[in-house]
């Protein structure tokens, strides 16, 4: 009996999947930067939780890679793919 071959195509192309990687180092990193800044006695306030990092870098390099994702999931492969 002949065994059929059968050639599973991916869903995206090479190059989705490799920006789709980028996109999600970018969120990781971006999560990465928001730990921290706490205080081990509860009593105690630490200012390092309102610092730049974690108010305007961490969450901006977050919602890039969002925005990266959905780009990596919307765009068309090539066609040489």
């Amino acid at each position: 009996m002949a065994e059929k071959q059968t050639k599973y195509k991916l869903l995206f192309g090479k190059r989705n999947y490799q920006i789709l990687g980028v996109a999600l180092v970018l969120i990781a990193i971006g999560f990465t930067l928001m730990v921290g800044g706490g205080s081990d006695d509860p009593d105690v306030f630490n200012p390092l939780i309102f610092n730049f990092q974690r108010i305007r870098l961490a969450p901006t390099i977050v919602l890039s890679g969002f925005v990266l994702a959905i780009y990596a999931i919307m765009a068309k492969p090539k066609a040489s793919q």
